[in-house]
């Protein structure tokens, strides 16, 4: 074949092809991820317990609660990634068990042909957890410990931490970009979408 023909037969083919977004697929395949996310929820809801449930990989994230009391606190400094930057410090909270009252958890995000979203998970009931591990950046409460100690080593991978027989919180808000637990019971749980803004 003349490679003057075959030069001009793919400038014919790349002209051809260009860059679009169905929005019908599109909205198509974000509704069945979100439907099967409920689901999932709704699984959860009927029975009421779920194990070893992470939330990652999302960036940051929101847990906003009314209450938190819980026993076996942990806390120490660590270098994390966000869903925008990859070293980042970080605290880390381990928890062996906790009781949360109004927990509300959202993410705000973009969606295509819609604009600026928020996806919220509450829980009208109270939620008990066991093996909390929560990874954020700025938390915001009021605090109280009981049998608190604060300690520091030079030179080691965690410099800072602090640890509670028990510990109480009330109205928290936290930036959190890791979340974890060993067994969760999520009773009285709503998923829902809001629009923000315009």
């Amino acid at each position: 074949m003349d490679p003057l023909y075959m030069e001009e037969a793919v400038e014919e083919e790349s002209e051809l092809v260009t860059g679009r977004t169905v929005k019908k697929k599109l909205f198509a395949a974000l509704l069945s991820g979100f439907l099967l996310l409920g689901g999932l929820a709704a699984a959860f809801g009927i029975s009421g317990v779920a194990y070893a449930m992470p939330i990652a990989g999302v960036g940051d994230f929101y847990v906003e609660f009314d209450k938190l009391t819980g026993s076996g606190f942990k806390l120490f400094t660590k270098v994390g990634d966000t869903g925008k930057e990859e070293s980042v410090p970080m605290i880390r909270v381990k928890i062996d068990k906790a009781t949360v009252n109004g927990l509300h958890i959202y993410k705000e995000m973009e969606l295509p042909g819609v604009g600026k979203v928020r996806f919220n998970i509450t829980a009208s009931e109270p939620v008990k957890i066991k093996g909390l591990i929560q990874d954020f950046q700025v938390q915001n409460s009021n605090a109280k410990f009981t049998n608190q100690t604060i300690d520091e080593n030079f030179g080691a991978e965690n410099p800072f931490s602090q640890t509670a027989k028990t510990l109480t919180l009330t109205d928290a808000k936290l930036k959190t970009d890791y979340l974890f637990q060993s067994v969760v019971t999520l009773n009285g749980l709503h998923l829902g979408f809001e629009k923000i803004g315009d």
